[in-house]
């Protein structure tokens, strides 16, 4: 996974109807060290989605990935899907189907408009988290891009020249009085725009600064 000091632990989200396959799943998954979360239908898992979406910070902040069943009672998982495909979150979240051989044909033509892949049951245990651990670290990949491109705008769109050199100089290591020193400038104008600074580019400190610029080096150079 690409490290980045923000990033949460991956989860594997578990969509089956049968409890059984749930369990047998999440003692999986377990078993490389990976979290899943279940979830009984396609009903339970929209709510827990909307809470998600719903929160003051982007979502997702961690690599994702969904292990959903084709047919369950109510909404099934190609409806689930489809409302996954139109919120714009299959790179993000990339779905694996669960399928029986029945409708293999249908999983087929899910990964056509966008699914990750799909699994037969009964699956090869190795195979499926194989799957799984390439769906997370496609998630991963495109939540680096996303930041990247978050921190690009912050930095081409919402500093002020001015901004970019103090956080150059704060990114140095130079205490207030010397950014002052170099910039001209008094040190409460310096306090001024390192709040700014901290304030736009969503960071509390000088080493988280620091930090999302290394992480997302390929986005801009501060200077």
């Amino acid at each position: 996974m690409n490290a980045n000091p923000a990033a949460e632990i991956p989860l594997v989200y578990l969509v089956d109807d049968e409890e059984v396959v749930r369990d047998a799943l999440a003692w999986l998954l377990r078993s490389r060290r990976l979290l899943s979360e279940g979830f009984a239908s396609a009903e339970a898992f929209e709510a827990h989605l909307h809470a998600r979406l719903d929160g003051a910070l982007p979502w997702p902040r961690a690599p994702l990935c969904l292990l959903l069943d084709v047919r369950m009672p109510g909404t099934s998982g190609l409806v689930l899907f489809e409302r996954l495909a139109e919120r714009g979150l299959l790179q993000a979240m990339p779905v694996i189907f669960l399928t029986g051989h029945g409708d293999v044909p249908t999983a087929v033509a899910a990964v056509k408009r966008g699914a990750f892949d799909f699994v037969e049951k009964p699956f090869s245990n190795n195979a499926l988290v194989d799957r799984v651990e390439l769906a997370l670290q496609a998630s991963a990949d495109t939540l680096a891009r996303q930041r990247e491109a978050a921190v690009r705008a912050r930095l081409q769109g919402e500093l002020t020249e001015r901004e970019r050199e103090v956080m150059r100089l704060i990114v140095a290591g130079r205490p207030n009085k010397l950014i002052a020193d170099a910039l001209g400038i008094s040190v409460r104008t310096v306090e001024v725009h390192r709040a700014r600074v901290f304030d736009k580019m969503g960071v509390r400190s000088a080493v988280e600064l620091a930090n999302l610029l290394r992480a997302d080096s390929g986005a801009a150079d501060p200077g």
